[in-house]
């Protein structure tokens, strides 16, 4: 099997219903070994910032000499992007040979009810190449939610939940009931770190600790984001983890939720080496080498382009945030493409005044909302409003617009990033 028939099994996969049960999982772990207990994880969940958090921890490991599986989702230009070892991707070789193992697997438990889902089997090959590669550890995140997730079967002797929010309508209708939900990876006798704040999903978190028996530290409290400055390229940063504080380590992030998100990181990975103090080189090391794509990211210069996948409204306020306190510009265009089920006017409502042209466009998603609709969104703030069929257009059409001192954002969804990455920087 070739890399490129691994991926049209893999695409057959996708599921057009969602049940919420693990049973599939278990039975492909049965049948595998259990590949997810030969090593320990760290489990990660969240409304915004898994992946970013997930980056910090595993660099700051590799930095410790640890060899780290990461998994995280979504990809922006190929699956392989979701699957890591020591910060490389899984090779496209790799991925057809693990496929080729698992597919009799896969056919075993589809033929004993509803079919193994597209994330399920990413997940188990994830596992089993983790096992392949015999890793010290994985960094986990969820693919959505939490509880009935299917990276629920992992050993996570740490979890992390980022912050809630509201963004998937199946996990909840408020913070509370979604937190319900993303509590679920809490383990018995796991520690549990937090960056929410809010005392009503707090409560939430306290209580299923308490049930698991775990350990809940809190940021603000056990760990802390002292303080921050702009850098040239990011941002300096004060920490505290418990009582040990590290100044000015600099992270090539943007935006006080990118460095919360880099906070959490090394809180994790304090929590898992046993609060073992990180000697400071260590921590300058691994947290210069931090890079997650689509996340308030810097594409050029001249004029600046920044690249973000907000696609609802609590992402969108820290973009807004990250962009405005991190850079400045004569005028700022907005490219801006969302998918049809996501908080729309939650989000236009955000980022539109912000942005002295919006130029709305349908990002390559059959859920994608189309230009038009966005537009008619935009119009209630009253930027100039522009539609382009396409991102590749829409970006096109940013540059024409943008002189050298001026910002062009796009932002709205994953799949909007992903192809505009893909002109800006030339990517087939």
């Amino acid at each position: 099997m070739i890399f490129d028939e691994a991926v049209r099994a893999l695409d057959a996969r996708m599921p057009t219903r969602m049940v919420p049960d693990l049973d599939r999982m278990r039975a492909l772990s049965d049948l595998l070994a259990h590949p997810e207990r030969t090593y320990p994880s760290i489990h990660i969940t969240g409304t915004n910032g898994k992946t970013t958090t997930a980056v910090v921890a595993t660099e700051l490991l590799r930095a410790l000499g640890l060899s780290v599986g990461t998994h995280t989702s979504p990809h922006l230009h190929s699956v392989r992007e979701r699957i890591a070892f020591d910060g490389e991707p899984i090779s496209a070789a790799e991925f057809a040979e693990t496929y080729e193992y698992l597919a009799p697997y896969l056919e075993h438990v589809d033929a004993m009810g509803e079919r193994v889902t597209y994330f399920e089997t990413l997940t188990m090959l994830a596992e089993v190449w983790f096992a392949e590669k015999a890793v010290d550890l994985a960094v986990v995140v969820v693919g959505m939610g939490g509880e009935w997730d299917a990276t629920n079967l992992v050993d996570g002797r740490v979890a992390v939940i980022t912050e809630i929010a509201l963004d998937h309508p199946e996990l909840g209708a408020t913070p509370v009931e979604v937190a319900r939900e993303k509590t679920g990876i809490v383990k018995e006798g796991a520690v549990c770190l937090t960056g929410e704040r809010s005392p009503d999903v707090l409560a939430v978190i306290e209580e299923r600790c308490g049930a698991a028996g775990a350990t809940l530290r809190r940021a603000g409290d056990d760990f802390a984001l002292e303080a921050r400055r702009l850098a040239m390229g990011g941002q300096q940063l004060d920490l505290r983890i418990r009582t040990r504080r590290y100044d000015e380590i600099l992270v090539p992030v943007f935006g006080e939720r990118m460095a919360t998100d880099a906070l959490l990181g090394l809180a994790a990975v304090s929590a898992f080496t046993g609060d073992r103090e990180m000697d400071e080189d260590v921590l300058r090391a691994g947290m210069a080498n931090v890079r997650s794509p689509g996340r308030v990211e810097v594409l050029r210069r001249r004029p600046l382009l920044i690249v973000d996948g907000a696609h609802n409204p609590d992402a969108a306020r820290a973009l807004r945030a990250a962009v405005e306190e991190s850079f400045t510009w004569n005028t700022l265009v907005l490219v801006l493409g969302m998918l049809g089920d996501k908080d729309v006017a939650g989000v236009v409502k955000t980022l539109a005044p912000m942005a002295d042209t919006v130029i709305a466009t349908r990002p390559p998603s059959p859920r994608a909302a189309s230009a038009e609709q966005l537009a008619k969104e935009v119009a209630v703030f009253d930027p100039d409003v522009q539609t382009v069929a396409t991102v590749e257009g829409a970006v096109g059409r940013a540059m024409e617009l943008a002189g050298e001192s001026d910002s062009i954002v796009v932002a709205g969804s994953f799949y909007t990033v992903a192809a505009a990455r893909a002109v800006v920087l030339g990517l087939s």
